[in-house]
């Protein structure tokens, strides 16, 4: 029997009915030589037209390794991906994008390579990126830089969806909002970022649909990347992230009025109309609001972290029994 660790890919899809049965041949042909026992999870994010039905057929084809997990509306690709990750038994974790742009026929390499180089994770990275120059690309360097800088998680394609993870890493992290283009960042949160690698992977041009993402996606990547700072930085302790501002807002008020108490009542001069006085004010409230803000916060990190683990999704129930030996076996046992 192969040493070869058991692999789950999951593809999270959105009104991918015109390529839904081609991807799921296109995973078979992929893995078809992969010695080791696979599974494919398609998470359905409550698409409109016939994505579901398609699966459903390819299901039929190939048999009940190829898992359907059907979302009750749409709720983003984050949450998709969340609950194909969730779904997920292999020992290592495979995500990439449902419109066929990856290759699936990079995944085994990639296993082989992330092993060998003994990572927790393996991020594609498209060298040759297949994308219009100006609506994507250009974007996509831009929000790839930012990330870097800011996070010193140094990788050149933050965006490509083909990555491969530990499961054992992976399942520590809870993904919500549209987190899922900094699993990298988030990762390196629970593992060295010396585990954290890319290799160079093929990219198509898109046969199929349109992209649903655009040049507006970098706007939304500035406020995402604030985010992902303040959670990486201060998620245990935002009151020391509130708390500085307010004291340091509270200091400048503070020497402001100092310095005008003296002007009053050692100099003789009138400071009622003097714009300091008001931006004293402004400053001193703005330290005490900063600091009831840290106190709050603080508070509600404390709930965070004892509450229960909240979803941000909803499975459609299964019909099905819950599939324990349903995987994709190459290997002769």
């Amino acid at each position: 029997m192969s040493n070869k660790p058991s692999i789950s890919v999951v593809v999270p899809m959105y009104k991918e009915e015109a390529v839904a049965e081609l991807l799921v041949d296109r995973v078979h042909d992929g893995l078809d030589e992969y010695q080791g026992a696979w599974e494919l999870i398609c998470v359905d994010d409550g698409s409109p037209d016939a994505t579901v039905a398609k699966l459903k057929i390819a299901q039929e084809k190939w048999g009940n390794h190829v898992r359907v997990v059907e979302l009750q509306r749409n709720f983003g690709q984050t949450a998709a991906m969340q609950a194909g990750i969730d779904a997920a038994r292999g020992e290592l974790i495979v995500t990439m994008d449902g419109d066929l742009q990856n290759d699936p026929k990079d995944i085994p390499r990639m296993i082989d390579e992330m092993i060998e180089r003994d990572l927790d994770l393996l991020q594609g990275w498209r060298v040759n990126r297949q994308d219009a120059a100006i609506k994507r690309k250009l974007p996509s360097k831009i929000a790839n830089r930012m990330i870097a800088k800011i996070t010193g998680v140094h990788l050149h394609d933050y965006g490509c969806s083909l990555k491969v993870y530990r499961a054992s890493v992976l399942k520590q992290v809870r993904l919500f909002g549209e987190m899922h283009r900094f699993i990298p960042v988030w990762v390196a949160g629970v593992t060295s970022p010396k585990r954290i690698g890319e290799t160079p992977v093929t990219h198509h041009a898109r046969e199929f649909g349109e992209s649903k993402y655009g040049i507006s996606r970098t706007f939304r990547v500035i406020i995402d990347i604030i985010s992902v700072f303040f959670f990486l930085r201060y998620k245990s302790r935002p009151g020391h992230f509130f708390g500085s501002i307010g004291l340091a807002s509270g200091a400048i008020g503070g020497a402001m009025m100092t310095w005008l108490f003296m002007v009053k009542f050692f100099l003789g001069e009138d400071i009622g109309n003097r714009p300091m006085l008001m931006i004293a004010v402004f400053l001193i409230m703005m330290a005490l609001q900063f600091m009831t803000t840290g106190v709050i916060a603080e508070m509600l990190s404390r709930v965070f972290f004892q509450g229960t683990n909240n979803q941000s999704f909803i499975v459609v129930p299964s019909k099905e029994p819950t599939p324990e030996q349903h995987w994709k076996r190459n290997d002769s046992e």
